[in-house]
């Protein structure tokens, strides 16, 4: 290589070299490209400069380089043939290629070599700045636009939480907060951590309102009640089976509104998205929660409707085992006549399964599908120190449910629904929140092992640390034994025994659980997905 053929420009303004980003430019005109160069140099960029492939690809082997700039038409080696090769050497640096075509096969071409930025001739400096900016530095601007953000929006939020005063008032704050903490997360600063406080107070003055209105939304869901588990089926999903639509009602356990935003863009291309929240019973525990929308009942209406239905507390027998059933008797009684299938997807070979058999599921009106990997999640993350590690942050947490979905029979499971234009309302019985506070309670030998609510009839605890309910029948509650009350946890709150107490919180401590009162799962998404 000769001389003439590079030029390396460094900034003035920079007294430490290396920390200025690595540009390459490969132009058989580098000359007429002063201007542009000069204006990096003065926004602290270096820039070596190539006049053809061949040069540009020795330089990769000399030196790192943090991005590179591509003119499309050279002479000897292409654009297009230098990119493929620096590819095959550096894939996951960024390249931005200048042309003066605009043929579509030209574009097709770079956009498949996997292009960063496709930039047409003439370009002025700005542009060439607007795209490094946008692959060299966007982590760091995203962060700082979203920290400043949030600053502005801190007593707003600060207001939210202390007027809250209906479901709606709470359903806006909890899809604010959320939001916020999707954009905070990996930002290097505290912020997400003042976050953490905020949503901690939120929750707090939730459960007061929840304490001190629940009563009156239950047993029988008044016109003062906000929509919940046992009105999805009559309000949502019926009234589409009226209008003659195919209706396929998929429930992902323990499957909260920050995940439902993570998976939302894979589904963004494929439907039309209406998104709502809805507000789970309590318990919000799968026996409850679930079977209330199966059901279209409160738990107390199904256990003395349908005794043979309805799992007690001290059964050892599986307490979602009648779900199909449940279906059945809330079509029947509401005079419907649909046709319906019901599926449980509890590992990849039954979800492939349903694949094959898909056809066949358009011979129904409604198909009910249960996607219980992310509760399996939930719970291995608690047994497995592995698993926790995976998901040792709400983050990651919503990291490895976009994986699942990403990689899943569930992605699939979606296309194939979109294809044949039928909707489809995807929803779940309640969410899950990160405990951390311990609670003693004591109770009996007959007393459920669930670490946010209990129920029993000899149940020790301080009233004011929880929520209790000592009529369970007005509040839809079946009572296991004549004396039988329910306590709730609140917050980030969870029950420990005093006996080995000390083990008990070491290894619950910092877990997903849900059965009590908090946004995360009380709050959940109920989306309407119709197929583009």
């Amino acid at each position: 290589m000769t001389p003439a053929a590079r030029e390396t420009i460094h900034s003035s303004t920079e007294t430490d070299m290396n920390n200025n980003p690595q540009i390459l430019w490969a132009d058989d005109e580098i000359d007429l490209l002063k201007p542009h160069l000069m204006f990096l140099r003065s926004r602290g960029y270096d820039v070596t400069t190539a006049n053809d492939g061949h040069d540009a690809l020795e330089l990769i082997e000399q030196q790192p380089f943090d991005l590179i700039i591509l003119d499309e038409n050279m002479p000897g080696l292409s654009g297009l043939e230098t990119l493929s090769r620096i590819k095959q050497r550096l894939p996951h640096t960024p390249v931005v290629m200048i042309t003066k075509s605009e043929e579509e096969n030209i574009m097709n071409q770079a956009i498949g070599n996997k292009i960063a930025d496709y930039l047409i001739k003439p370009v002025n400096p700005n542009q060439i700045l607007i795209a490094l900016k946008k692959l060299l530095h966007s982590d760091r601007l995203v962060s700082e636009q979203a920290t400043r953000d949030y600053r502005e929006d801190f007593m707003q939020l600060a207001s939210l939480i202390n007027s809250a005063n209906s479901i709606g008032d709470w359903y806006d704050l909890y899809g604010k907060l959320v939001y916020r903490e999707m954009e905070l997360a990996g930002t290097e600063t505290n912020m997400d951590e003042l976050l953490e406080q905020q949503k901690t107070e939120a929750n707090s003055e939730f459960a007061k309102w929840v304490r001190r209105n629940y009563e009156r939304w239950v047993p029988d869901l008044g016109p003062d009640a906000p929509l919940m588990s046992p009105r999805i089926f009559p309000d949502r999903v019926f009234p589409l089976l009226d209008k003659g639509e195919k209706v396929f009602f998929i429930l992902i356990d323990n499957f909260r509104l920050d995940q439902w935003r993570t998976v939302q863009p894979m589904l963004a291309d494929m439907f039309t998205i209406d998104e709502e929240v809805y507000t789970a019973i309590l318990p919000t525990a799968t026996q409850y929660a679930r079977n209330a929308i199966f059901s279209g009942l409160m738990p107390l209406q199904i256990s003395r409707m349908f005794p043979d239905l309805w799992v007690d507390e001290e059964s050892e027998e599986g307490k979602n085992l009648n779900e199909s059933p449940l279906i059945a008797t809330q079509i029947e009684r509401y005079r419907k006549k649909y046709r319906f299938s019901y599926n449980k997807i509890n590992d990849s070979a039954a979800g492939e399964r349903l694949l094959r058999d898909f056809s066949s599921l358009m011979n129904n009106d409604l198909n009910v599908i249960v996607l219980n990997f992310i509760d399996m999640l939930s719970h291995a993350r608690t047994e497995s120190k592995m698993i926790r590690e995976l998901a040792s942050t709400n983050a990651a947490y919503r990291s490895l449910t976009e994986s699942w979905f990403r990689h899943s029979t569930a992605i699939e499971l979606f296309r194939k629904i979109a294809s044949t234009g039928a909707k489809i309302v995807l929803t779940t019985d309640h969410g899950t929140i990160r405990v951390d506070t311990p609670i003693k309670v004591v109770g009996d030998k007959n007393t459920n092992t669930n670490l946010r609510y209990k129920v029993g009839k000899n149940l020790s605890y301080n009233p004011r640390q929880v929520y209790e309910i000592k009529r369970p029948e007005q509040f839809g509650l079946p009572s296991p034994n004549v004396s039988s009350a329910y306590i709730f946890a609140c917050g980030r709150d969870f029950f420990a025994y005093p006996n080995n107490y000390n083990y008990y919180v070491q290894y619950y401590t910092d877990t997903f659980q849900h059965g009590g009162i908090s946004m995360e799962e009380m709050l959940v998404p109920l989306i309407t997905l119709s197929p583009k």
